[in-house]
C-alpha cells in the first residue's frame, strides 16, 4: 500500500516489461512445447523439440539467436497492459481495505488478473501467432505466417474485426485469474513468513525474492493446464467467420486435450512454464516492490 492505484498503473506495466525483457525466450519454448503433438497420442508424432534445453537449441538452429526473442513487442505490450491493468486493480482492492478480509488477497488477485487478461488479450493473441512460427520442418501447431506485429494485427482485424482481436480470450481470463491470484496471495504470505521468522530483514530484497519463488511453484502447478489451454485456443486455425476449426471453446479444448493426449497433455511444457515464470514472479513482482518503495 501507500501507492495511489494511478501510479500503480504504471510501475506494474514497467516491471512486468522489465520482466519480460529477461524470460521471453522461455516463453517461445514454452509456447512450442505446448503446441508439439497437438491433438495427437503421445508417441505417435515427431518431437522437433526435447524438454527446455534442447529446445533452446532447437529454436536458435531453426530460428538463430534472435528467434529467441520471437514475439517479444508483443509480449511487452501485452506485459504493460495485462500487469499494468492488474496491479493497479490489485492496488485500489488494498486501498478500499478488500484484501484484509479472509481471502480477500486471492480474490483480489483473482479479479484483477481477469481484468488485466481481457485488456490484454489481443497483444497476447498475437504474442502467440508469432512465437509459434517458425521453419516447416520445425513447426508445431498452425502457421499463421504474420510478417510483423503491425500486420498481424492488420490482418487479424481485416479478417474478423474487432471480435477476431479477443479470439482466444475464454481461455486467458481463467488462465490469468488462477496465476494472478496464487502469485499475488502466495507472494504475500511467504514474504510475511521468512520475514516473521528473521531469516531476511523486513522489507529486504531478499524476502521479495524468496517470496517470489515460492510464487514460482505454485503458479506453475495451478496455472500450467490454463496456460496450455490458452495457447491452444489462441493458435487454432479460424474459418471465414472466425470459428475455431479445432476447439469450440474453453471446455471443449480441455476434454479433447484429455481424451487425445491424456491428462499430461494438460501439462505440456511445465518445466518451461516453471523456469519461465519463476524468474519472471520474482522479477516482476520484485520490480514492482521496489519501484513501489522509490
Amino acid at each position: 500500500g501507500g501507492v495511489p492505484p494511478a501510479t500503480d498503473l504504471v510501475l506494474g506495466a514497467a516491471a512486468g516489461c522489465l520482466a519480460c525483457v529477461l524470460t521471453n525466450p522461455l516463453e517461445v519454448v514454452k509456447t512450442r512445447l505446448q503446441l508439439q503433438g497437438e491433438l495427437q497420442p503421445p508417441g505417435t508424432y515427431p518431437r522437433p523439440y526435447r524438454g527446455v534445453l534442447r529446445a533452446v537449441g532447437a529454436v536458435c538452429r531453426a530460428d538463430g539467436l534472435r528467434g529467441l526473442q520471437k514475439g517479444l513487442a508483443a509480449g511487452l505490450l501485452y506485459q504493460g497492459l495485462m500487469n499494468g491493468v492488474r496491479f493497479y486493480c490489485y492496488s485500489r482492492a488494498e486501498d478500499a481495505g478488500w484484501t484484509g478480509y479472509p481471502g480477500g488477497t486471492v480474490a483480489a488477485g483473482a479479479v484483477a488478473g481477469a481484468v488485466g487478461a481481457f485488456v490484454g488479450s489481443p497483444a497476447y493473441l498475437v504474442k502467440t501467432h508469432l512465437q509459434a512460427q517458425t521453419l516447416a520442418a520445425m513447426a508445431v501447431g498452425h502457421q499463421h505466417n504474420h510478417e510483423s506485429i503491425s500486420g498481424a494485427f492488420e490482418s487479424i482485424y481485416k479478417q474478423h474485426g474487432v471480435a477476431g482481436l479477443w479470439r482466444g480470450v475464454t481461455g486467458a481470463v481463467p488462465r490469468v485469474a488462477v496465476g494472478s491470484a496464487a502469485q499475488l496471495a502466495t507472494f504475500a504470505s511467504a514474504k510475511d513468513w521468512v520475514c516473521e521468522r528473521q531469516w531476511f530483514g523486513e522489507g529486504s530484497w531478499a524476502a521479495v525474492l524468496a517470496g517470489g519463488m515460492v510464487s514460482g511453484v505454485a503458479v506453475a502447478v495451478t496455472m500450467t493446464p490454463f496456460d496450455v489451454v490458452s495457447t491452444r485456443l489462441y493458435n487454432q486455425p479460424v474459418d471465414a467467420d472466425g470459428a475455431g476449426k479445432l476447439y469450440r471453446g474453453f471446455w471443449d479444448c480441455i476434454l479433447q486435450i484429455a481424451s487425445k493426449e491424456g491428462l499430461l497433455g494438460l501439462y505440456k511444457g511445465i518445466g518451461a512454464v516453471y523456469l519461465r515464470l519463476g524468474p519472471h514472479t520474482v522479477l516482476s513482482l520484485f520490480f514492482w516492490d521496489e519501484l513501489r518503495k522509490m
